[in-house]
């Protein structure tokens, strides 16, 4: 998948972390979402009702939209929290 990023924007160190077993990159700094929508995930999740597709909707932790499983525990807000190397993220898409 394309790596959607800007190019012109300086960034931080590179790590490597695990998106559903599948290796990506990142930069130290960027948000767990930014990483996921930079490298292509739309959905991040399952809707309780409808069992629908749901993904970040507004970016600043007041939606909920964007819960995922960050290093064995659920319901972290993808938008609220930094990548760290190494970081296993599971999403239900």
């Amino acid at each position: 998948m394309k790596d959607l990023r800007i190019e012109t924007i300086k960034r931080n160190e590179k790590v490597t972390l695990r998106v559903n077993g599948k290796e990506i990159e990142a930069y130290l700094g960027e948000t767990v979402l930014s990483v996921l929508v930079a490298s292509g995930h739309k959905a991040l999740k399952k809707s309780v009702v409808h069992k629908e597709s749901r993904g970040g909707f507004c970016g600043m932790g007041v939606c909920f939209e964007c819960l995922v499983t960050i290093n064995g525990k659920p319901n972290q807000r993808a938008c609220m929290r930094q990548v760290e190397k190494d970081m296993e993220i599971e999403l239900d898409d």
